[in-house]
């Protein structure tokens, strides 16, 4: 008997899976009507799973609908308040709404719960800059850049911090990693110009005082 229902539960789990999978390769190519669907009967199959209503809002949030996508979001972090792409989900929604402080604090969350997540990591980066707030982004994007020491993108978000605070020396050494890795990155060359020519510009009123 325990072994038929093992079988079952199996079956159940793998079935799920499947259905995961199809709504996520939907949700990808823009598909978000069968996407929807897929995820709606994960969602049946498994009502306790936070995944689907992950899924749900995802699709909401790239259909422009807020609203729903809001609902979704807190349902899954109602089913499991651990989950990391809830938080994330939220606090995109906050930020296209303008409440930055409250998508700052989401991603935040988000980011302690799932230090590789990119896509928090750059909306962080981003409600950040439009508050002015820069000292806790640059801990979780140097983390990044720990497990992910070749991607060019956070390490000019990162430049581009230092510089803001000052560290320019830290700044032009990012970049000049940045540019090695890839010369065509134009917005890494400007800024390497820029950071080199202030600290030039530094360097030169100090043998003047």
């Amino acid at each position: 008997m325990d072994v038929v229902k093992n079988e079952e539960s199996n079956d159940s789990t793998q079935r799920y899976e499947v259905l995961m999978e199809l709504g996520d390769c939907h949700a990808t190519v823009g598909r978000y009507e069968p996407a929807r669907q897929y995820y709606n009967k994960a969602a049946s199959m498994s009502p306790d799973e936070a995944g689907p209503y992950v899924g749900l809002g995802v699709v909401a949030l790239h259909e422009n609908n807020l609203d729903d996508a809001d609902i979704a979001f807190r349902v899954a972090y109602r089913l499991n308040n651990s989950c990391s792409k809830a938080f994330a989900g939220m606090a995109m929604i906050h930020q296209q709404r303008g409440d930055y402080r409250g998508a700052f604090d989401l991603y935040l969350k988000c980011m302690e719960l799932d230090p590789d997540n990119l896509t928090a990591l750059l909306g962080l980066f981003q409600a950040s800059c439009q508050m002015g707030t820069f000292s806790k982004i640059i801990h979780y994007l140097e983390l990044y850049l720990k497990m992910h020491s070749a991607d060019v993108s956070v390490m000019f978000s990162l430049s581009a911090l230092y510089m803001k605070e000052g560290r320019l020396e830290d700044s032009k050494n990012l970049l000049l990693n940045a540019v090695a890795l890839d010369p065509s990155n134009q917005d890494a060359v400007n800024l390497l110009e820029e950071i080199e020519h202030k600290i030039s510009q530094d360097m030169q009123l100090e043998v003047n005082i």
